[in-house]
């Protein structure tokens, strides 16, 4: 467990980097990325290269004993490529390209820019790839960043069409699979086909979720070029991207199988003010984030990083790019930190060392204010150091396999944002909702996509799985676990279309059930759900489900119809519970599987790690937890406003 840094030698004076190094050092940070957006200086004009003063920054973290994380800096091609070769640009729905000026302006789909990011990645491997003080390779920066995942320019559907044919290898199947005699909207050459954008009304869903399915991998070929010329030019050390908060418009699950480490970039606050959480949760939770915001993602990025995960940006101040950009409170950082490092990181690293008082991010902040003192966030990083110092026997501590787990499937997202049916049903968030009554248990949970083997768990939560192909299927039968369905679960076959026997289809064998119709409700609609002589809520969803023989009903609508059914090991909701709702149905089901739970404090929460039991209070007053039989390494059992601790547990 160490700390890292973002810095941008290029915006400063050279006279300035020993003494910013020295700093680093002092302040307990070892780890620090250079290099993503710095291509304009290294390569001016084409063929140009300027490589002395990023030698010099190299040299100069080096010799203070800094480990350095180099980029490959194709996340911001310079002006005069662009002007060399404007068909790199990607272009938006409209068919409009992307202009220069900001970043994140190629298209994917470009071969030529391809070849471009090829030749700058081995330009910078062939410099630095050997150079002992480059411990680990980023490439590119935030894949995806500001809804630029899909192009819909010429060479985009040039290649689409590649795709589809690979895929379908007969435009008749083409055809058939799209449902394309709907609206007489079949083709009879691949050359015919357009990229789903400027249709008079929704195009075909199943053209939108190809099309979707499409630009997806076309990320992985972009990062899987980068990484095959480091790996051959700089052999041993660790390849890594920042991937980003509540973003999922590409696979990152197939993306992280070409990398050693998952890292994400963790602005809780930002995120809060930007995502779906209600006004109540924005006023509560305003300078802290979410209780399970962080944590989500932890185990996200954890269970697709096949090292340690990595926290490649931690926020240290206000950022720049919400509606509104409160400041942490304090002791957010460094609960913040020590979060991280009890979902098993490696590595947290802060952006950045200095805030830059010029560019679009000048009011973003970093460890340093911008005339060179320590801010906030860094006081709170150097308190984190001392007690990692202090601490040395937490670096033998490993994370275990959880004995929750939760499904996350990149495509079952992009088939309930292509239909939705509701204007507020958000896949992401029901999974976000899932996942957050599961901790409120005090439970550990394992974030794994569709496939992944289930035999060691004992729990399995599906919250958005609409499509499940024959791998899941496969583990959830071989499974032993306890099985929670989410509504629209089996929802729809691999073409986006109804299952011949209803929903949820092929899952029809764990419960036997159809679900006749569904209906999706618009705010303020709210449904009476009675179970257990309790009485809680349902929104935004409602499906009518027909019970088989041997299917038990747990609870029902006010009206009497199924709300919660039961056969054997698996659970079905029907409908979008509140989550009050969510947590007893999986508090129930955990208690079937074994598990012990504990009904925790709404701002607080907590994590294993070996033998460790870190607990997070995100509350604005303390909590008492009290634990048998443990011994307090950091802090104690009063965990104070917006603090932290850890206990040594000498008994399960």
């Amino acid at each position: 467990m160490h700390l890292g840094v973002c810095y941008y030698p290029e915006h400063w004076p050279e006279a300035w980097w020993p003494d910013d190094a020295r700093q680093m050092v002092d302040l307990g940070i070892r780890q620090v990325r250079i290099g993503e957006f710095c291509w304009s200086r290294v390569e001016p004009r084409p063929g140009e290269f300027h490589w002395e003063w990023l030698d010099l920054a190299v040299q100069v973290l080096a010799d203070t004993g800094l480990q350095i994380v180099m980029c490959t800096p194709t996340a911001t091609p310079p002006k005069w490529l662009v002007d060399q070769d404007p068909h790199m640009l990607a272009a938006g729905a409209d068919g409009r390209p992307r202009r220069f000026g900001s970043r994140r302006h190629y298209d994917f789909s470009s071969d030529s820019y391809l070849a471009q990011a090829e030749r700058i990645t081995r330009a910078f491997g062939e410099r630095y790839g050997r150079h002992p003080a480059v411990v680990a390779w980023q490439t590119d920066n935030e894949y995806g960043c500001h809804d630029t995942v899909v192009s819909h320019s010429p060479q985009a559907v040039r290649r689409f069409r590649l795709w589809l044919q690979q895929r379908y290898g007969t435009v008749a199947a083409l055809n058939e699979a799209w449902g394309n005699v709907f609206w007489s909207q079949e083709y009879t050459r691949f050359a015919e086909v357009d990229s789903p954008a400027a249709t008079v009304t929704e195009a075909n869903p199943a053209h939108r979720l190809d099309y979707q399915r499409f630009a997806s991998d076309e990320v992985r070929r972009f990062n899987g070029a980068q990484c095959d010329i480091l790996r051959r030019l700089s052999p041993g050390r660790v390849l890594v991207h920042n991937f980003m908060q509540l973003f999922t418009a590409f696979d990152h699950q197939a993306v992280a199988a070409d990398l050693d480490v998952a890292s994400w970039d963790s602005y809780p606050l930002g995120a809060l003010e930007m995502f779906w959480f209600g006004a109540e949760d924005k006023l509560r939770w305003l300078r802290t984030g979410h209780p399970d915001f962080a944590a989500f993602h932890h185990d996200l990025y954890r269970g697709m990083s096949r090292q340690p995960f990595w926290v490649m940006e931690q926020q240290p101040g206000p950022v720049n790019w919400a509606r509104w950009n409160p400041a942490p409170a304090p002791g957010m950082v460094r609960l913040w930190t020590w979060e991280a490092f009890a979902h098993g990181a490696d590595v947290v690293s802060y952006f950045r060392w200095r805030q830059a008082p010029f560019g679009q991010e000048q009011m973003h902040a970093g460890l340093q204010t911008p005339d060179r003192h320590i801010d906030v966030g860094g006081a709170e990083a150097a308190a984190v150091a001392s007690e990692l110092a202090q601490l040395p026997t937490l670096q033998t501590q490993s994370t275990q396999r959880a004995a929750v787990a939760l499904v996350f499937d990149y495509a079952g997202m992009w088939l309930l944002d292509v239909q939705p049916q509701g204007a507020d049903y958000n896949g992401l968030q029901l999974v976000y909702e899932a996942y957050s009554a599961l901790r409120s248990l005090g439970l550990d949970i394992d974030i794994v996509p569709p496939g992944a083997d289930l035999g060691a768990y004992a729990l399995v939560v599906l919250p958005a799985v609409p499509l499940v192909n024959d791998a899941l299927l496969a583990v959830l039968r071989a499974s032993r676990a306890q099985l929670v369905l989410y509504p629209r679960a089996g929802s729809k076959v691999d073409a986006v279309s109804i299952p011949p026997g209803l929903p949820p289809g092929v899952l029809q064998s764990l419960i036997d059930l159809r679900v006749l119709r569904v209906e999706s409700l618009r705010p303020g609609v709210t449904d009476t759900v009675h179970i257990d002589r309790e009485r809680h809520s349902s929104t935004r969803w409602r499906e009518t489900v027909e019970a088989r023989p041997g299917v038990s009903v747990l609870a029902r609508y006010a009206d009497g119809a199924p709300a919660l059914l039961r056969q054997g090991r698996t659970r079905y909701l029907a409908g979008w519970f509140s989550a009050g709702l969510q947590r007893l149905v999986l508090e129930q089901a955990a208690a079937d599987a074994g598990l012990a739970t504990v009904r925790l404090p709404e701002g607080l929460r907590i994590r294993r790690r070996g033998d460790l039991l870190f607990a997070f209070n995100y509350d604005s007053q303390q909590h008492v937890l009290q634990l048998p039989q443990a011994n307090w390494v950091l802090g104690g059992e009063t965990i104070p406003a917006h603090g932290m601790g850890i206990a040594r547990r000498s008994a399960p």
